[in-house]
């Protein structure tokens, strides 16, 4: 089966019945969008007010940035696969909570093993605490590590700062887009 197909099966599947009780205050879920058959899949955290109205990962402030990154490396969205860790939007865009999390990792985990990517890019510190749970976001950018996780061991990943702190830091900005001119010489390695 052709991965957007199984994709578009698994969405439809979990959005029937949702594990997760984010989807009762949730507009709708957002599904992650871009090539299913990418080498590369961008994590985020949750959905916030944008994502949640037009049912898209990172379309708004945040969106912006990753666009520019995505450029800064001959990329578009078209290229790769962009999705979160959690599919409908918290209330008031405060963290999922950890159950919420566990909630939709079944979701999660099957989406990644449909896609298949060489290199799994984990944006921010919820995304990165789901492979590596004790991990600071702080510490981790700009490196590649090992999950333990069953069945995600052979996955390249490469951590990096949620483009929206570069809204609230202007200093990350740079960070990120360091760390980001480093991906196309991963594929390669991959």
């Amino acid at each position: 089966m052709h991965p957007h197909s199984s994709l578009t099966t698994l969405n439809a599947e979990m959005a029937q019945t949702p594990a997760c009780t984010l989807a009762r205050t949730a507009t709708q879920p957002v599904f992650g969008f871009g090539n299913p058959a990418s080498k590369v899949v961008f994590i985020g955290e949750a959905p916030g007010k944008s994502e949640d109205l037009s049912g898209k990962p990172f379309v708004g402030a945040a969106g912006k940035i990753l666009d520019q990154l995505l450029r800064s490396i001959d990329l578009d969205r078209g290229d790769v696969y962009i999705t979160n860790v959690v599919k409908y939007r918290p209330p008031d865009n405060r963290d999922p909570h950890k159950s919420e999390v566990e909630a939709c990792w079944p979701w999660l985990e099957r989406e990644i093993h449909l896609i298949d990517p060489e290199i799994i890019i984990p944006l921010g510190r919820h995304a990165l605490n789901r492979f590596l749970p004790e991990a600071v976001i702080s510490v981790m950018h700009g490196k590649t590590f090992t999950c333990t996780l069953s069945g995600f061991e052979h996955y390249t990943y490469y951590a990096l700062y949620h483009p929206a702190a570069a809204l609230y830091n202007g200093s990350l900005r740079v960070t990120l887009f360091d760390d980001f001119s480093r991906i196309p010489s991963l594929l390669k390695q991959s």
